[in-house]
């Protein structure tokens, strides 16, 4: 990352202390050879994993079961020209252990649709990047642009 650029590297901590704060990201993964990306709520479990709920038939859970993928999620204010971004890059896999089920049940994220069967998935945090808007200004100068 360029230090000029008006963005600051976070470190891995701050990523996940930042995850922590928002209940949407998006799943970036392959389909059909093209990439694709969808939005979930997710919670960040206490080891730190992505972990997500949907219904055990969804074509979310069975494209990722097993896979590398990606996890974004960001929160951003137009009006002040501030934001943050943060990637998670990991194995994703579906919980199959009952106690863990059974614990994510209680503890986990609320699907948003309701669904006869439910399954978790979790993202192994095996890469954790983000990066901070710190501003309009750098060494350039305002970053605002002429509308």
């Amino acid at each position: 990352m360029n230090p000029n650029d008006g963005f600051r590297e976070l470190d891995r901590e701050e990523c996940l202390r930042l995850l922590s704060r928002v209940p949407i990201g998006r799943v970036v993964h392959t389909r059909h050879a093209l990439p694709a990306v969808l939005p979930v709520n997710f919670s960040l479990d206490a080891d730190s994993a992505v972990v997500m709920r949907t219904s055990a038939d969804s074509e979310l859970a069975a494209a990722i079961d097993g896979v590398v993928i990606a996890f974004e999620a960001d929160e951003v204010d137009a009006a002040a020209h501030f934001g943050w971004s943060v990637v998670v890059t990991g194995r994703a896999a579906m919980v199959t252990d009952p106690a863990e089920h059974g614990r994510l049940t209680r503890t986990g994220p609320r699907s948003w649709v309701a669904s006869p069967e439910e399954v978790f998935i979790r993202v192994e945090p095996e890469l954790v990047t983000g990066r901070q808007l710190v501003g309009e200004r750098s060494v350039y100068g305002l970053g605002l642009s002429a509308s």
